[in-house]
């Protein structure tokens, strides 16, 4: 149904990259979670009237609250295609990370709520009616809900986006919670055992974990998270497409929101191209860039220099003190100068994240071998961390 509806109401709707059909299939999935949510609450509460079950009536609600996050969801979609002002020059993308995060604390609160209604029946159990009608209700709702679980994990994939992401996980959950209704209801009929607060329990702790995960799943972007490694090879491979670029380093990829990354990177250059020509290659550059992945580029140019002799020795030596004190680290922006009649070695050392040598440390176990190596050296170092 929804690839019909999408069919006759989003144009171009298979152009999933496009700011205008991602904010159409939100919306647009927003208004099939609260019709179906409403109707979801308005068949339970009835199941939960008739049974005086809280586990059937905790459900009800739960999808009730499902109906407000397609709400904020959609306001989301709506912020985040904002286009970009004064206050917001990046634009208003994260919006959608935003909203995703309040769809997932509205979940978290409901089963907070729904726990500590499920901790009183459990200290204070009461009958239940069942019957026939009640339990047609229940395993309707599981279709339902298998059913927005489907097409909303579908289509977050496609668009590649955290709230309606959060909306499938919240949509699994709500089909084991109901589930579980059932198999209360089922064990009362056939054996009158009333497990019903625990059953209550049990759907809270499952939407709990919905929530949490979802929640992580808008924080991670919100808070910079790493660029995916598939891109970021992409990056590498259209840079290096150039045969003027040597190599390529401190890229960095800032998300500020769905199809709205800022690249910045330095491009190695060799040292005896003109200054036009190195602008101009770093322009084609960024033209590549910014056509493939839609994005705003920035490429500062490191000139790259013809070693005599000497200066490869001194490479080598470098290398081999930084990778004694941390195999995994790697050097670049080398070179060698003369400064009030000394020589100074100016280069940067990348190394990884959680080392349990610091960056001052690391910087004099280099000095101190290289003063070993040659007493009349200078060094200008600057340790980076590895991203990528």
């Amino acid at each position: 149904m929804v690839k019909l509806l999408a069919s006759i109401f989003i144009k171009d709707h298979t152009s999933y990259e496009e700011p205008r059909v991602r904010t159409a299939y939100g919306i647009l999935a927003g208004v099939l979670g609260i019709l179906m949510n409403f109707l979801l609450f308005g068949g339970k509460l009835a199941a939960g009237l008739i049974t005086g079950s809280v586990s059937v009536t905790a459900d009800a609600f739960n999808n009730l609250s499902d109906a407000g996050t397609s709400v904020v969801a959609i306001a989301g979609y709506k912020l985040a295609a904002m286009p970009a002002d004064s206050e917001h020059p990046y634009g208003h993308g994260r919006a959608e990370y935003i909203a995703g995060f309040v769809v997932s604390g509205a979940i978290i609160f409901t089963a907070f709520e729904i726990g500590s209604e499920a901790l009183t029946k459990i200290f204070e159990p009461s009958e239940i009616n069942t019957g026939l009608v009640p339990m047609l209700i229940l395993c309707a709702s599981i279709l339902i809900k298998l059913y927005m679980f489907v097409y909303n994990r579908r289509i977050g994939k496609l668009i590649n986006s955290a709230p309606m992401k959060a909306v499938a996980v919240d949509s699994l959950s709500d089909c084991l919670s109901t589930g579980a209704v059932i198999i209360a209801l089922a064990v009362y009929m056939l054996f009158g055992i009333n497990i019903d607060g625990y059953i209550g329990l049990l759907i809270a702790v499952v939407i709990l974990r919905a929530g949490i995960s979802a929640a992580k799943d808008s924080i991670t972007p919100l808070l910079g998270e790493k660029a995916d490694d598939e891109l970021i090879s992409d990056i590498r491979a259209t840079v290096l497409k150039n045969d003027n670029v040597l190599g390529i380093h401190d890229l960095a990829v800032h998300n500020y929101g769905v199809g709205r990354n800022i690249i910045s990177l330095h491009a190695e250059l060799p040292a005896d191209m003109s200054f036009i020509e190195a602008h101009e290659t770093v322009d084609l550059i960024e033209t590549a860039l910014r056509e493939k992945f839609s994005a705003s580029v920035t490429i500062h140019m490191d000139p790259i220099y013809e070693e005599d002799a000497d200066t490869a020795g001194y490479r080598e030596k470098v290398t081999a003190i930084i990778k004694e004190a941390e195999p995994t680290a790697e050097m670049h922006d080398f070179r060698v100068t003369e400064r009030c009649g000394k020589r100074v070695l100016i280069f940067d050392v990348e190394v990884p994240f959680g080392l349990k040598i610091s960056d001052e440390e690391l910087k004099s176990h280099i000095n101190s071998a290289l003063a070993q190596y040659d007493s009349s050296l200078d060094t200008v170092i600057c340790i980076d961390k590895k991203i990528y």
